[in-house]
């Protein structure tokens, strides 16, 4: 393995990243920094996030740019706030020793107004989220013609979120570049056809296979019914005490729904979901990193771009509809060498998702049971035991006190102490946990048939005995809308964007079938025109979003 003198940085480069206690680069490092500090050459660097491919970029840059020049020369764009202000400071730490290079965030949520006077007054290197320059690109406040190196990190994720036509307008705004580095966990079509129009003979770098999950985590999934998920979420989290985790659900309202239990019950948890503020959002995630919150609750697209040091699991309250969602889900945790689990929570009708997942993920998923009621207790005594055994007595003043409690426990033995603690910090468990029934769903014969996974990624589609599609309820009336995977969707953020639109929850929707232009959901008879009525006229993306009953659309053809 190369050393990063090796690599070919400068000595002042070199002395802050000894400075930060690096000593042998990473994969990603190893293999991109040599490409890109030639400075000419595209590339294409495929890795999961926590790998170390953010200095993988920001070293050469800080090599490449010319200090003398006090206007933009590199463009960095990434998805959300929060990786935005990451990666700046990641900047200002390896520029340490590199003096006349100045770095801004800009993005939405902030004072445009600031971050103009901050352009304004010289620097060389943007960071950037699309929405928030492309308002300054319409304003005219800033001048991308000069920009010679750009960078599209966390790629796959600003496609999911629908920022494509943001990034070839970027792309198109920045005729002088020299050198475009693309960085994503995975490589979806769009971001093939992205590199085909705007790179050039790109070199690619893969560290890992593509879709595959860090080999750090242990991927672990646990059975029960429907109607017991929330019990098995609970006795989980009791289950592993020294747990500082994120929880992933589908949808705003079961991140609140959750939150809301679980915060009436003692635990330290906050909800991150689409409908906070700026400022609310600050907060979650300033507590969370602080670790004055145990857990975070967020859904796929709130949690975009967060980056939190030593997460330890990552719970999927509900699996989610596609596998990269999956991999960006389980990477939040094993970073940084760092050992991490993955718990996913299923019925027993998702078991052959388990299985397609595990595949394309190319990892090992281990079935285990929800523990009982008596495991969670023993675990957790164990786990106060060993706090007690541990517990700093060396700073405070206890040999004070220490005559006052000889004389009040006087007559009671030590084993009576002893017990008297153990009530204290666990009759709440005991009580609790007394009588708690089995949370496990056990096999049934119908159960095990095997599902018919022909016309979806992962077999959604069911048919009846008469073969129709989408079981055929009469509960529920089938919507057409004229959205689909080509307009940067998958499942979950599609069936999200419905909810928030409609304003309802997720209980009223059956079977979902995308297909590239369009859609088809089974919805509630009771809600199907308050769904319609909310969300047929509107627009998206600058289309007008069209959504009947499905059958109505046949009848017009």
């Amino acid at each position: 393995m190369a050393s990063f003198e090796e690599l070919g940085l400068q000595e002042n480069l070199l002395k802050s990243v000894a400075d930060l206690g690096f000593t042998v680069p990473t994969p990603i490092q190893e293999k991109a920094i040599p490409v890109l500090l030639s400075g000419t050459k595209d590339l294409i660097g495929l890795a999961q996030t926590g790998t170390g491919k953010t200095a993988a970029f920001v070293l050469p840059l800080l090599q490449l740019i010319e200090t003398t020049k006090k206007f933009p020369q590199a463009l960095v764009i990434c998805p959300t706030r929060e990786l935005c202000m990451q990666i700046v400071n990641e900047v200002e730490l390896f520029k340490k020793h590199s003096p006349g290079i100045h770095v801004v965030a800009v993005y939405g949520g902030s004072s445009i107004s600031m971050q103009i006077r901050d352009i304004r007054r010289g620097v060389q290197i943007i960071v950037a989220t699309p929405g928030r320059l492309i308002d300054l690109i319409e304003r005219k406040a800033i001048n991308l013609e000069h920009i010679k190196y750009v960078v599209l990190d966390e790629a796959d994720e600003m496609l999911n979120m629908g920022f494509q036509d943001d990034i070839e307008f970027i792309l198109q705004n920045t005729p002088q570049r020299d050198s475009t580095w693309l960085f994503s966990a995975t490589m979806p079509q769009e971001i093939r056809q992205v590199s085909k129009r705007y790179m050039k003979d790109p070199f690619e770098i893969a560290v890992g296979k593509k879709n595959t999950t860090n080999e750090n985590v242990d991927h672990q999934f646990y059975v029960t019914t429907a109607h017991h998920r929330y019990e098995a979420l609970k006795r989980l989290i009791d289950f592993n005490p020294g747990m500082y985790g994120i929880i992933f659900t589908r949808t705003k309202a079961d991140a609140q729904e959750i939150t809301e239990k679980l915060t009436r019950e003692g635990y330290d948890i906050d909800a991150l979901h689409g409908d906070l503020t700026q400022q609310q959002r600050n907060k979650v995630m300033d507590e969370f990193r602080e670790k004055v919150l145990q857990l975070l609750i967020a859904t796929d697209v709130a949690a975009r771009g967060i980056d939190v040091q030593g997460i330890t699991h990552v719970i999927n309250y509900e699996l989610p509809d596609d596998v990269e969602v999956y991999t960006h889900r389980s990477g939040r945790t094993g970073r940084a060498g760092k050992t991490g689990v993955c718990m996913s929570i299923v019925h027993s009708r998702e078991l052959g998702k388990i299985r397609l997942i595990e595949r394309m993920v190319q990892v090992p998923f281990h079935k285990l049971e929800i523990p009982s009621g008596k495991d969670v207790c023993r675990k957790q005594f164990f786990y106060f035991m060993e706090k007690l055994l541990q517990a700093d007595i060396s700073h405070g003043d206890y040999e004070t006190y220490l005559p006052m409690l000889q004389e009040k426990f006087s007559d009671v033995t030590k084993e009576e102490v002893l017990k008297r603690v153990a009530a204290l910090e666990f009759d709440r468990f005991l009580k609790y946990y007394e009588n708690a029934e089995d949370l496990n769903a056990r096999e049934r014969r119908d159960e095990r048939r095997a599902t018919d996974t022909r016309g979806d990624r992962f077999g959604d589609r069911r048919r009846d005995t008469r073969g129709r599609e989408f079981g055929g309820n009469g509960n529920f009336t089938r919507l057409f809308v004229n959205l689909g995977t080509k307009d940067g969707f998958y499942k979950a953020s599609f069936l999200q964007f419905l909810l928030d639109l409609s304003d309802l929850s997720k209980d009223v929707l059956g079977r979902i079938d995308m297909k590239e232009m369009n859609s088809w959901i089974e919805v509630d008879k009771k809600v199907a025109n308050q769904m319609i009525s909310s969300i047929d006229g509107k627009k998206y993306k600058g289309r007008r979003i069209r959504m009947n009953e499905a059958d109505s659309v046949r009848k017009e053809r």
